[in-house]
């Protein structure tokens, strides 16, 4: 592969990568959310109340911030991957447009009439469109992990003029490397938006401040849905190496692929040990957590962001030289740029998305710092959910 190849792929992992950040979290987060409304409505709970309101305001920065990476990210395909879609656009055209059709017209809009609706609905009726919006966000993930599956495992297809065409739904859809990989994020999702939930909680618990009741809460809600999902993120992890290509079969995999399957392994490590601490803790002392604990808890935030990136990439990586493996060489993906062509989106496109990586994570931890009362109604009828301001 020549230098604008290398330079195109770089760019990609980079943007790709930085965008898979903001899924991560959203993807889990919004699960928690719902399911603490869920609590709020049925039991009436003014505590889990103020939990929707200042996780879902952290949730919502998340979301809006992801939505901008992701709608500059795809024009990535018309700048540098016209090879690619040349050839599989009668594929990727089926699950794309699904996914376009869940995110943008049905998750987009149940999530405003949700931030805007406290107390314009019933709490029923707003607690339905929290839900529609989780369900729309599974959706929107599959479809993706169905797009990526096809890319490391092509079913369903036959080539007409050099041109792949959908020609199973059912194994598009079915294909069990993208079935498999839906199941780990799903998971690995869930315990990345648990150990936030924890970190956060752990932060203001060793503050000591007014809010301690409210944070000793999050902490195990957080932690107990790490818990419970460490070993379905792991079983799915294991399963997909039924399914490796033989690139990714040592010694033929590459010392970056590597790395990335020792990190990760690592990074699973730790966050065990972690989850059994607090079981421990959980069972003996459910109401007091040690200094040591909540520090090592604020500690470990980047630990199943730094998985999810290195499985990431041990499983595009490891597929190369093919961009759908055995099908396309990534050489021949790639559009047909000059040096300089190259340079210039590269010279754009990473630093816009290190800025609002940047930008995110200051939204989150500005909010975050500022404890449930930044979500608090000063009012009787609660006001729409905070939305990022610059």
């Amino acid at each position: 592969m020549d230098g604008t190849v290398h330079l195109a792929r770089l760019q990609f992992a980079l943007t790709a990568g930085s965008h898979f950040l903001f899924v991560a979290l959203t993807l889990g987060l919004v699960t928690l959310v719902a399911l603490l409304q869920t609590r709020a409505t049925l039991t009436h709970s003014e505590l889990h109340a103020r939990m929707v309101r200042f996780w879902g305001g952290l949730y919502v920065i998340n979301y809006v911030m992801g939505i901008i990476t992701g709608l500059v990210m795809e024009f990535q395909f018309g700048t540098n991957w016209s090879g690619l879609l040349e050839v599989t656009s009668g594929v990727f055209g089926v699950p794309l447009a699904l996914e376009t059709i869940g995110a943008f017209f049905i998750e987009s809009t149940f999530l405003g009439l949700w931030i805007f609706g406290w107390g314009r609905f019933s709490p029923r009726v707003h607690l339905a469109m929290i839900w529609v919006v989780a369900l729309t966000a599974y959706a929107s993930a599959f479809f993706i992990m169905v797009t990526n599956g096809w890319m490391q495992r092509p079913v369903g297809h036959v080539m007409e003029n050099g041109q792949a065409r959908l020609a199973d739904l059912g194994a598009l859809l079915t294909n069990p490397t993208g079935l498999l990989a839906f199941g780990h994020v799903l998971f690995a999702a869930l315990l990345t938006a648990g150990l936030f939930m924890a970190a956060v909680s752990a932060y203001h618990l060793r503050r000591n401040t007014a809010e301690n009741e409210f944070f000793r809460r999050g902490l195990r809600t957080g932690m107990l849905t790490v818990l419970l999902s460490l070993m379905p993120a792991a079983s799915f992890g294991g399963v997909q190496f039924d399914y490796l290509q033989d690139t990714k079969r040592a010694p033929l995999v590459s010392p970056l692929a590597q790395a990335g399957e020792v990190l990760m392994l690592l990074s699973w490590q730790l966050i065990t040990f972690l989850s059994l601490w607090f079981l421990v803790k959980f069972c003996y002392r459910p109401r007091r957590f040690g200094r040591v604990f909540l520090l090592t808890t604020m500690a470990a935030l980047p630990l199943p962001y730094l998985a999810m990136i290195s499985g990431w990439v041990y499983r595009e990586v490891g597929r190369q030289p093919w961009a759908v493996y055995g099908l396309l060489r990534t050489e021949d993906a790639v559009s047909p740029l000059s040096a300089n062509e190259a340079w210039l989106s590269f010279g754009v496109f990473v630093p816009l998305f290190a800025v609002l990586v940047t930008v995110n994570f200051w939204l989150l931890f500005r909010h975050a710092r500022r404890g449930p009362q930044s979500a608090d109604a000063p009012h009787a009828e609660p006001a729409p959910l905070p939305v990022p301001t610059f």
